[in-house]
This record gives C-alpha cells, sequence and structure tokens, in this order.
C-alpha cells in the first residue's frame, strides 16, 4: 500500500489498522540498514527524521486502505511537537502508534507516538495533504474548494 521501497520503506509490520483512525505498526531496526554506515559508524543511532518518516509512513497506511484515497500519495505539511526522548539503536523494535485527529477532504493531522520496550522515545503531530498519484505536487483542488 506504501509508495515507498528499500532503503526508504520504513514499517516492517501492521499490528493494527482501524481505516481513518488508528494504526499501530513495527519497524525493526537493523544495524545492516544503510544510514549506520555514517550515523554515527562508532555509535549508531537511528537518525530522528527516519524516525518521524517511519511514523509518517504508519499514518498514510491507515489512509490508503480506504478506497477513495488508495492512489493518493501523502506528502507533509508540517511537523508540530516533535520530541526524541530516548535515542533508537539497532536491535530495537519501533513500535508506532498513529491517531488521525482531523481529515478533511484531502488535508489532515495525525498524532504519533514511537516506543521502544513499552518507553516513548518520539512524539509528533503531522499535518498532510493527499497528492495526486501522477503528479506528486498537485492536490486535485480547484481554488474554490
Amino acid at each position: 500500500m506504501l509508495p515507498h521501497r528499500y532503503p526508504f520503506l520504513l514499517i516492517d509490520r501492521v499490528l493494527e489498522l482501524e481505516p481513518l483512525k488508528r494504526c499501530v505498526a513495527v519497524k525493526n531496526v537493523s544495524v545492516n540498514e544503510p544510514q549506520f554506515a555514517g550515523h554515527f559508524p562508532e555509535v549508531p543511532i537511528m537518525p530522528g527524521v527516519l524516525i518521524l518518516e517511519a511514523m509518517a509512513q504508519a499514518g498514510i497506511l491507515m489512509i490508503k486502505c480506504v478506497p477513495r484515497y488508495a492512489d493518493s500519495l501523502g506528502v507533509f505539511t508540517g511537523i508540530d511537537n516533535v520530541k526524541f526522548r530516548k535515542p533508537v539503536l539497532p536491535g530495537d523494535q519501533l513500535v508506532i502508534e498513529v491517531t488521525m485527529t482531523k481529515l478533511r477532504r484531502i488535508v489532515g493531522r495525525v498524532e504519533a507516538t514511537a516506543r521502544v520496550d513499552g518507553e516513548i522515545v518520539c512524539t509528533a503531530e503531522f499535518g498532510f495533504a493527499l497528492a495526486n498519484a501522477g503528479f506528486p505536487y498537485e492536490t486535485g483542488t480547484s481554488g474554490d474548494e
């Protein structure tokens, strides 16, 4: 369902999925992932931007499972209130929970929490728009919508 592919597909499994409401997904963090060759070789830490991307990918899953949005491409419109609480390391299992807080036509907002061993490692709020898959930067709306 996601348009991403290796090495940028950051969701390994979906545990729970309630269309347009909630998604719980897993990212298994492996030392063999390409980012760890340079971030940081001596002390590998999952980059915060990749944690956020994994959270966003979990969020778009709960939207794309609805037929009318299946061909849409989810794009960021904003990321707010980001807090990183603990580092994510190779061997960790990142459990991501995303909840829809707003969806109006093709724009919306979600809240996301990522945990490792039950402890919160990151929280964030995402704004998004659903773009036409054929032309990723066009939202498909006219000025009167």
